[in-house]
């Protein structure tokens, strides 16, 4: 069985108290907690720290263009159905460049994993405004304070009407964990938003600040996660700030279950040797 060990990699490369650090420790427990093997899961990220992931992880890692982890973790989990598969990125390449993806994947529900690292903030390239980012945010590309108002992650999921929405924080990893294995075993796309302090270039929302103002819905026994509506008016009371298993319909079929014909076993796993009978008679259709 694997251990956590087995999934640990070269030295990680993130700036010392990095949120990412907390984000990828959780990963890795979770996969072992649900006696996953390092070749059964792939790691697909986008660019920006987030980036690292898949070189950090362990498993199988796939470094993937700008915004674009989505549709590629998409093609591995269409490829080989027996595969765990992870999308990863930042708020940056998931909510910017990456947002038309993430839209669609929720509507076409593939059985992926998505977490996203939310630092509020562009920390690869230095310090921009991302689109989390505050109002007010003073950054290298709005040091009078951003004037746009903030994509909202979990209001936007909820209201796509996403099978399995969950936020986490990296400081709070033994809740991380707890989340990741819900996701993992959720059939369909499951979308986890996590807190991620970029210590380096964020000095606004820091691990002090997510202590003192997150709500942890898991703690709240008269919440339900099952009744969207009621999410959507609890995390808006809260101002985005909660913790926990948002919303999750268990009912509702994925992709893979949805698609008619979709085969039972990995494509990954068939004979495609092409016949030269077979060749010859598609070659015939252009004559």
């Amino acid at each position: 069985m694997a251990t956590m060990l087995d999934y640990q990699t070269e030295r990680a490369t993130w700036c010392p108290g990095c949120g990412d650090f907390g984000v990828l420790n959780a990963m890795q427990k979770a996969c072992v907690n649900l006696g996953l093997e390092p070749e059964q899961v792939v790691v697909v990220s986008g660019i920006g720290c987030s980036g690292k992931m898949s070189q950090h992880f362990g498993g199988y890692g796939l470094h993937s263009l700008h915004g674009r982890s989505i549709p590629t973790a998409q093609a591995v989990k269409l490829a080989n159905k027996d595969l765990v598969v992870f999308a990863a990125g930042g708020d940056g390449d998931g909510f910017g460049i990456g947002m038309g993806h993430f839209i669609h994947a929720m509507r076409r529900n593939v059985d992926i994993t998505y977490i996203v690292m939310d630092n509020h903030i562009y920390g690869l390239t230095t310090g921009q405004a991302s689109p989390t980012s505050d109002v007010g945010s003073k950054t290298k590309t709005s040091p009078q304070g951003t004037v746009e108002q903030p994509i909202l992650p979990l209001q936007l999921a909820l209201a796509q009407n996403c099978g399995f929405v969950a936020q986490g924080f990296s400081g709070n990893v033994k809740q991380l964990v707890n989340l990741i294995e819900k996701a993992i075993q959720h059939k369909g796309f499951s979308f986890v938003n996590v807190f991620s302090p970029c210590v380096t270039f964020n000095k606004v929302n820091t691990y002090d600040f997510y202590k003192a103002h997150l709500v942890d819905l898991d703690q709240d026994p008269d919440y339900d996660p099952h009744d969207r509506v009621a999410a959507l008016r609890r995390v808006a009371e809260a101002n985005n700030l909660v913790t926990g298993l948002i919303y999750e319909d268990p009912d509702r079929p994925s992709f893979e279950e949805s698609l008619p014909g979709y085969p039972d076993d990995a494509i990954v796993s068939r004979d495609w040797t092409l016949r030269q009978e077979d060749y010859d008679a598609i070659l015939a259709t252009f004559r």
